[in-house]
């Protein structure tokens, strides 16, 4: 635990917990476990080091990697096999369905050195499970019930349960809060990674005022981290040449401001790499030349992608039956009442929405273009890509 408190900062309420559901090595841990939280919370961290540190024998997934079925299944197999005999050259395994799963689970869990211990198998972004085969979710919550041996599993994940709990209802795991962290806590966390060079206080000085500036706008510390490493050569560039000293926090920070105000830009875009930015800080660049996704505020579409948006837009919030009267010269007469029915007195723009042929699209695309339109290759093209604007 000594260890674990210099290691996992600001998190000591929830190792405490994860230890007690873990209990000892041989007693049946608790069958699922699920973890929730914002990003950069600490979950993945905190699970792994904490498996690490004890020794206890686990299997990490990351589920996005795993995007099938059979591929997560696989995955874990593969993994509890070379856990288990770590020196013999194992053969793939491989697995079709969950009830295969299951039968090759026990054969590869027999061996003594897991048999006699609980197995942790941690699914990390478990969300993306939900997309996959309906049994599979309830049948991980069961898995220490289906297989008879000692295995656990470590759901984590950045949505709440209730969002995974199948309709058909299932086994209900533990589930564990993960909150964000405080700014005492980020100040804490943030301050363990001062250089050598340079004292505790100095760096934990420089993260104050970090936290100042981004905290508001910011509360990622995967994010808050990579600004500090980011812009602390220049905050402590006064004292590299004797211009000022470490308790010189007001010159410190005039030198320090424009940049902080200029990496605000810039928050998570990551429109740079690192090495680009710091020459940019060199050369004290003005933001205005940073060529990036924030630099662009006007998105210039083709001509005629233009005006099959505003037909999209046209078909998908109008009825069909008012193309004549709106796309055509020479409609005639219409009555009124015909178009103002009871039911139609509803804003088609709070409804949504709705679906349309292309053909219609089309249609409504050669009335509003004042010049003749050919139906060429490059106008068929362009209906993907505005679809998706539109969308």
């Amino acid at each position: 635990m000594p260890h674990l408190e210099n290691v996992v900062l600001c998190r000591e309420s929830q190792v405490s917990t994860l230890k007690s559901l873990f209990g000892e090595r041989h007693h049946f841990s608790f069958p699922s476990i699920f973890i929730y939280g914002h990003t950069a919370s600490g979950k993945t961290y905190v699970t792994q080091t904490l498996l690490k540190t004890l020794e206890l024998p686990h299997v990490f997934i990351n589920c996005v990697e795993c995007f099938s079925l059979r591929l997560l299944l696989e995955q874990i197999l593969n993994k509890l096999s070379r856990l288990s005999s770590p020196e013999e050259g194992c053969s793939e395994i491989t697995c079709e369905t969950f009830n295969d799963f299951v039968r090759l689970f026990k054969q590869v869990t027999q061996a003594e050195s897991l048999k006699s211990q609980t197995v942790y198998i941690v699914l990390d972004k478990a969300e993306y499970l939900r997309d996959m085969e309906a049994n599979l979710l309830p049948g991980f919550l069961r898995l220490q019930e289906l297989t008879d041996r000692n295995v656990t599993i470590i759901f984590l994940s950045e949505i709440i349960w209730e969002k995974f709990r199948p309709n058909t209802g299932c086994f209900e795991p533990f589930v564990l809060y993960f909150p964000d962290y405080s700014i005492g806590s980020l100040q804490k966390i943030l301050s363990h990674d001062h250089p050598p060079e340079y004292s505790a206080d100095f760096y934990a000085a420089y993260i104050n005022i970090l936290l100042g500036v981004f905290y508001t706008v910011c509360r990622d510390l995967k994010e808050l981290r990579h600004l500090a490493v980011l812009n602390f050569p220049k905050y402590c560039e006064p004292v590299v040449k004797g211009e000022a000293g470490e308790r010189d926090t007001r010159k410190l920070w005039r030198n320090i401001e424009p940049h902080l105000k200029k990496a605000m830009q810039t928050v998570y875009l990551r429109e740079i790499s690192s090495s680009q930015w710091e020459k940019l800080q060199k050369e004290d660049t003005d933001p205005g030349q940073l060529k990036g996704l924030s630099a662009y505020t006007h998105v210039e579409l083709p001509y005629y992608s233009k005006f099959i948006l505003i037909a999209a837009y046209l078909a998908s919030y109008n009825p069909a039956r008012t193309d004549k009267r709106f796309f055509l010269k020479h409609h005639g007469k219409i009555k009124k009442t015909s178009f103002l029915k009871k039911h139609e007195k509803t804003s088609n723009h709070l409804l949504g929405p709705k679906p349309f042929p292309l053909d219609r699209l089309l249609a409504i695309l050669y009335s509003i273009v004042d010049s003749r339109v050919a139906p060429t290759a490059n106008i068929f093209s362009q209906h993907s890509s505005v679809s998706v604007i539109s969308g």
